[in-house]
């Protein structure tokens, strides 16, 4: 885990943070409290029993030092305060704290039903702290062409594929949705997807797909092509690929199918542009991309550079992870950070 696993306009702010509060001091708290975990592919890690386990792990740590959570309470209004030492003064329908350090953990955007809001953004202006325009991250894609059809028609197939837009690509898997594109490597890719991109899929990245099937043609000279690629791509998909790319052959045995075509055909599984029309939007996002303005934030303390005791932590910060815990780890390691100096 590093800086490279993020995505922020200063692609370096995130450096101080983690590197003070590794994944290693997360894990060695799990450990110290029993919980059971297990290794899954690229190296991430599931509790055994259920992810409640963290929640009462945090809860616990919580009690024991005295921390007071209160919840459905409503901020009608924070503001600064000129009496004695407390710096800040937050107000709700019933009661007023004041504090010499607030800090800021109000998530973002993302999945409004579970009460995600603009709160955070809110303050940062009012404090005069820079934020940058917000998109919905690790979001779904949706389409309006020739492929919503195709994703219906295929709803609930996983494949693994390498999936890229730009220079940026991931293997995992890709799900198709009534809608459209979901899945690991989707949601990962739609972090870089800007409107009117396309986003290319390899669907057989293991393969020199081209050669495969010059050997196959040889082999099974009496094949048809379906039959080939239905040995590795699900029967479903294969017959709405045959539609787009090689209808014209789908009677045809492997013999006759002009090398040219077969490579044409191996080009476009291993390339496949699609364009989406748009994303599932907030509410189905798992993040959201940018936020305030970390050049306005001290990378070593979490606090606004011109509002002294004003912290800002989590996802309401321009810093996004990738899919697998990444933004769990930086509301970790910047919650850290600014604990010391709070």
């Amino acid at each position: 885990m590093d800086a490279n696993n993020y995505i922020s306009a200063n692609p370096h702010f995130c450096k101080s943070a983690l590197k003070r509060y590794s994944q290693w001091d997360f894990i060695d708290i799990v450990q110290r409290h029993g919980i059971k975990y297990e290794q899954r592919k690229h190296g991430q890690l599931f509790c055994l029993d259920s992810a409640k386990d963290i929640l009462n792990m945090l809860l616990e740590d919580c009690a024991q030092l005295s921390v007071n959570l209160k919840t459905h309470v409503t901020i009608k209004a924070v503001q600064t305060n000129t009496e004695g030492t407390a710096r800040y003064q937050v107000d709700t329908e019933t009661v007023s704290y004041r504090c010499y350090s607030l800090v800021i953990a109000t998530g973002a955007l993302s999945i409004p039903k579970m009460g995600a809001s603009g709160f955070g953004y809110q303050l940062a202006k009012q404090f005069g702290v820079n934020v940058l325009p917000r998109s919905a991250g690790l979001v779904p894609f949706t389409f309006s062409d020739h492929f919503k059809g195709i994703s219906d028609r295929l709803s609930g197939l996983a494949v693994d594929v390498e999936l890229s837009c730009g220079k940026v690509s991931f293997r995992e898997n890709i799900l198709f949705t009534h809608r459209g594109l979901s899945g690991p490597a989707a949601l990962q890719i739609s972090n870089y997807w800007q409107f009117g991109r396309v986003i290319t899929v390899n669907l057989l990245p293991d393969f020199a797909l081209a050669e495969y099937l010059f050997m196959q043609k040889s082999k099974q000279a009496k094949a048809h092509l379906k039959t080939v690629l239905s040995a590795h791509l699900a029967k479903s998909l294969v017959g709405e690929l045959q539609v787009l790319f090689w209808a014209e052959y789908a009677q045809t045995p492997l013999a006759e199918i002009p090398d040219k075509k077969l490579q044409f055909i191996a080009m476009q599984l291993q390339s496949w542009e699609l364009k989406p029309a748009g994303t599932e939007g907030y509410r189905t996002a798992e993040v959201t991309l940018a936020g305030v303005d970390t050049h306005d934030l001290n990378s070593k303390t979490m606090e606004a550079k011109k509002q002294p005791g004003l912290y800002f932590i989590g996802e309401v910060v321009d810093v996004t992870g990738w899919l697998g815990g990444y933004n769990f780890q930086w509301a970790w390691a910047s919650a850290y950070t600014a604990g010391q100096f709070i």
